[in-house]
C-alpha cells in the first residue's frame, strides 16, 4: 500500500523542517509551503491525502485556507497544527472541517496518530498541556 501523501503548511521554516523529518519515516511528505495561499496552490498540484496546516500564517491564515479548500475539495483531510490550544480556536478548526488538531508541543507523540486517524475518517485532538 502506498504511503500517505502529506502536505505541510507552516510559516516557520524550522517547524516545517522538524515536522518533515518526523513524518518522513512513515509518510510521503510531498510538499512544504509557508502560507495558506501557497497551500491552496500546492494542494491543486500535488493532490496530497492530508494537509497538516498551521493556523497563524501570512497572506491567508489556516482557518481561511481550510474553508476555501473544503469548498473546492469537500473530501480534503485537514489537520491543524498550532501552539494555541484555546477552545475558541479548536471550535473554529472544527467548523473549518478539520479532522485533527495537534498542538506543536505534542508534535512527536500526536502528529502521526492524527494523520492515521484522518485517513480512516476519524478525528484526533491533542490534550491540553
Amino acid at each position: 500500500m502506498p504511503a500517505t501523501r502529506v502536505l505541510l503548511v507552516d510559516d516557520n521554516p524550522g517547524i516545517r523542517k522538524a515536522a518533515g523529518r518526523l513524518l518522513a519515516s512513515r509518510f510521503d511528505v510531498v510538499g512544504a509551503v509557508s502560507d495558506g495561499q501557497s497551500a491552496l496552490e500546492a494542494f491543486a498540484k500535488l493532490a496530497p491525502d492530508v494537509v497538516v496546516m498551521d493556523v497563524s500564517m501570512p497572506i491567508l491564515n489556516g482557518i481561511e485556507a481550510a474553508h476555501i479548500l473544503r469548498k473546492s475539495h469537500p473530501g480534503a483531510k485537514i489537520i491543524f497544527f498550532t501552539v494555541d490550544g484555546s477552545a475558541e480556536l479548536r471550535r473554529a478548526a472544527t467548523e473549518a472541517g478539520a479532522l485533527g488538531y495537534v498542538l506543536k508541543q505534542h508534535m512527536v507523540a500526536d502528529l502521526g496518530e492524527a494523520i492515521k486517524m484522518a485517513m480512516v475518517g476519524g478525528t484526533f485532538a491533542s490534550r491540553d498541556s
